[in-house]
């Protein structure tokens, strides 16, 4: 009993490591450190709500499973277009009742007219989940305030779900992140 339970620790802290270590790679690939850090630097807050989700032959939509995610990211933003933006998402299922965590860092790159678009990877902590979320956004300006913009951003997170003596349920899910930047 004690072996396997040390066993699972051992594994979850090598998942963590290897996520942490993909992180830390993107933002150092990525971060300018001559770059000024009131421009540059910024972040959003929001939620976002899994509106259809079709995993393991089945489609459910929000009022079959109530689920809700409360994203938090930082944003590094090139001279260009592009911007790296990590982003934290705990989030809560109603059925069966839990809680998780995705570290979901991407790359955005601005469109014009406060359009974006962007690619993220997914690393489900504690989950044998990990995937790809493609997004649009799209902002509106505030002025004068700390929040710089609201938004809206369709997302379609896909992941790769394979655990352990289970089926492989690979869900796809349509969804609409609401935020504010700053």
């Amino acid at each position: 009993m004690k072996a396997e339970l040390l066993q699972r620790v051992l594994r979850a802290g090598r998942k963590t490591f290897w996520v942490a270590a993909a992180v830390l790679l993107m933002h150092g690939i990525l971060f300018t450190p001559s770059a000024r850090a009131d421009d540059n630097i910024g972040g959003h807050i929001g939620f976002v709500l899994p509106l259809v989700t079709h995993a393991g032959g089945q489609t459910t939509n929000l009022g079959d499973n109530f689920a809700i995610g409360f994203p938090l990211g930082v944003t590094f933003k090139g001279k260009g277009r592009m911007a790296y933006d990590l982003e934290f998402v705990p989030s809560i299922q109603d059925s069966p009742r839990k809680t998780s965590l995705t570290v979901h860092p991407g790359l955005v790159w601005g469109l014009g007219h406060h359009w974006a678009a962007g690619m993220r990877v997914a690393f489900d902590i504690n989950s044998s989940q990990f995937g790809f979320t493609p997004l649009v956004n799209h902002s509106w300006p505030i002025e004068g305030h700390f929040f710089k913009a609201y938004f809206v951003e369709a997302v379609l997170p896909v992941r790769f779900n394979r655990p352990q003596g289970g089926p492989s349920t690979n869900p796809v899910t349509f969804g609409l992140h609401f935020g504010l930047g700053f």
